[in-house]
């Protein structure tokens, strides 16, 4: 049995990730010093008892550019995450990114129809009426939650637009997805319900949601992503209702939950550095390109993703053995000093910036990318324009959780203006 690495903290921990942020980050500038590539002990989740007896925590940029690449070696059909889920997850949380190429290859060919530029430029008029609303939303009152009421808002919209979602549904969508990726943070757990309980109705919840949909969109000549994988001409062009389901829940996980943590984490940064927020109001669309960048790497909204090994294998040193787990955490290699100067520090002109916010190089690499920056961009827009001055006033609420580097509550203060609606 292997001796886990405990001179330094570990990664994995949730409670690790709802400390101030120079705690953090004087950590992980400890592991990319003492232990870039170290055996730790896996945690457990609330009665569940994990398979392996501890995992790989992986911190540095090429060492998960490599792991990324090397889909042979380290695999991502057994999971995601560190929790080896009971088989009755498949049915909801098993879509493309817990697959191995070529069934992987074959899903991401398919709902890559929905990022096609064509498809993205019919929702920019779509991003920028919500932004819009959004704003107008809060912008009367001089104070808001920004992450309940701004961030959440806008990503939620666009993804379920995408989808063919109607409004009424909003709500409930945005309750199951912070059930499923904050199931460890008590203020998601429903109360009187287990972890497995709660996990398993949130995902039922949302594929049921997606099944209603796509039933009443067949044979229609809608043009949002459900119609038109429901109503492809040829039958390997379709998904199956199980495959549709699964890849929603990823969808809305994956695109609601990553950019509304990435928006909020922003006006974060830009309060405590009004001189890097200077710099971008002097030039918005200038320097907005290399300031998401800044923010994604920085804010790093999925803090690691797991792959498992298919076999024996010698990494950098490592013998790891088959089956065991690897975990590569973008927020640590987003401040790896071998590759980002002053790695810890928020700079809006940082160029080049080679960030893993969107997973690191390979099959796996997030289709969402570019609609995840540009719905940043033109949130920030629509503020930097409409609440000049809006800043956080305490502290980010911030999610007890290792996978998703996540802020449930932002209080944020702002000068009062009309809405543009009135």
């Amino acid at each position: 049995m292997r001796e886990w690495n405990t001179d330094v903290p570990n990664l994995m921990e949730a409670e690790f990730w709802t400390q101030p942020a120079d705690v953090i980050d004087s950590v992980i500038a400890r592991h990319h010093a003492e232990a870039p590539l170290d055996w730790f002990e896996e945690p457990a989740y609330d009665g569940l008892i994990p398979v392996a007896p501890g995992y790989w925590c992986v911190t540095r940029h090429a060492d998960v550019a490599a792991i990324s690449r090397n889909t042979e070696v380290f695999s991502s059909a057994a999971g995601i995450t560190m929790l080896d889920a009971p088989p009755e997850f498949l049915e909801f949380f098993s879509s493309m990114i817990a697959m191995d190429d070529p069934r992987h290859a074959r899903l991401r060919r398919l709902v890559a129809k929905g990022f096609t530029p064509r498809m993205l430029a019919d929702l920019d008029g779509s991003v920028q009426a919500a932004a819009a609303d959004i704003v107008d939303s809060v912008c009367e009152k001089g104070s808001c939650d920004f992450v309940t009421e701004v961030a959440a808002a806008l990503p939620l919209k666009i993804v379920c637009d995408l989808m063919g979602i109607p409004g009424s549904e909003y709500d409930g969508v945005f309750e199951a997805t912070n059930i499923i990726l904050g199931i460890g943070d008590p203020e998601y757990q429903p109360e009187g319900v287990d972890f497995v309980t709660a996990l398993l109705g949130a995902g039922a919840q949302l594929a049921e949601l997606m099944k209603e949909v796509a039933e009443a969109k067949r044979g229609g000549d809608g043009k949002d992503l459900t119609s038109v994988l429901v109503n492809a001409e040829l039958p390997d062009d379709r998904l199956s209702d199980s495959d549709l389901a699964s890849f929603f829940v990823l969808l809305v996980v994956a695109g609601n939950e990553t950019t509304r943590n990435a928006i909020s984490w922003g006006l974060k940064y830009l309060t405590d550095h009004p001189d890097q927020r200077a710099i971008w109001a002097a030039d918005f669309e200038g320097v907005a390109p290399t300031a998401i960048e800044e923010i994604v790497r920085l804010s790093s909204p999925v803090g690691y993703m797991r792959r498992t090994l298919t076999r024996d294998f010698d990494f950098e040193g490592r013998e790891m053995k088959e089956g065991e787990k690897i975990a590569m955490f973008y927020v640590a290699a987003n401040r790896d000093p071998a590759v980002f100067d002053d790695p810890f520090k928020f700079n809006v002109l940082r160029d080049p910036n080679p960030q893993y916010g969107f997973g690191g190089p390979g099959p796996h690499y997030c289709l969402g990318a570019h609609l995840a920056r540009r719905e940043m961009s033109v949130m920030y827009r629509e503020l930097f324009n409409r609440l000049p001055d809006i800043v956080a006033v305490n502290e980010p609420d911030t999610l007890q959780a290792a996978f998703i580097h996540g802020v449930k509550h932002l209080d944020v203060e702002f000068t009062p203006t009309a809405p543009l609606a009135a």
